[in-house]
């Protein structure tokens, strides 16, 4: 039996395209082109794992891309990249106050900063394991132990739902039960939530924010 349900963010819950960001950056970076999250991949991960904080992080970027803004108007375009995904919005809704649902995200605290702020739906969620705050990153089977330790749930009772295929193949290693998502097929979550017993009913608002 389901008993819990775990969602990452990006391109499940909310899509998102750095190149939003890239465009709007580009004229402000001196070192860059239109590949310039390539110079900064590493610094990136070594930030959302946790490895480096929000300044260390800030500071290497501007070095790397020679950015001649200033940091609001940096993290104003990094945040700018992300679109709510309505079918997952309602399905979340549908499932609040049924089951307890929770996030699993590889990320960064400029990023849940402005996505509690912005979305009041992510309300819906009792709590999340973020790779920033747990100094590891999706698909290591560390994070699927802390997140299952922290949320008291069995992996066996509960629905991982993710969009790469490596995230969701670890998590079924580490006992839960994965699906992996397309947006552009929410048809095909909903045919393997049923298939598990899920059920969904008619949607409870949870806009309240968090």
């Amino acid at each position: 039996m389901i008993r819990a349900l775990v969602f990452d963010i990006g391109n499940v819950l909310l899509k998102f395209d750095f190149n939003i960001a890239i465009r709007r950056l580009l004229p402000l970076c001196g070192n860059a082109d239109a590949g310039l999250l390539a110079p900064i991949e590493e610094i990136k991960n070594a930030y959302e794992s946790g490895r480096i904080g929000r300044d260390t992080f800030l500071k290497e970027v501007f070095r790397l891309l020679d950015f001649r803004g200033d940091e609001e108007t940096f993290i104003a375009a990094w945040v700018d990249i992300f679109e709510v995904n309505a079918p997952m919005l309602d399905l979340v809704e549908r499932l609040h106050g049924r089951y307890p649902l929770y996030l699993l995200s590889n990320t960064s605290d400029i990023h849940m900063d402005s996505i509690l702020e912005r979305y009041p739906f992510f309300g819906c969620f009792t709590d999340g394991v973020y790779s920033y705050r747990v100094g590891c990153s999706k698909p290591a089977p560390e994070i699927y132990r802390l997140t299952h330790e922290q949320f008291g749930i069995r992996p066996e009772e509960t629905v991982f739902i993710d969009d790469l295929e490596a995230n969701i193949t670890a998590a079924a290693a580490s006992g839960f039960q994965a699906i992996q998502y397309d947006f552009r097929n929410h048809a095909a979550l909903l045919e393997r939530l049923t298939a598990l017993g899920v059920e969904i009913s008619a949607p409870v608002r949870c806009m309240t924010g968090k």
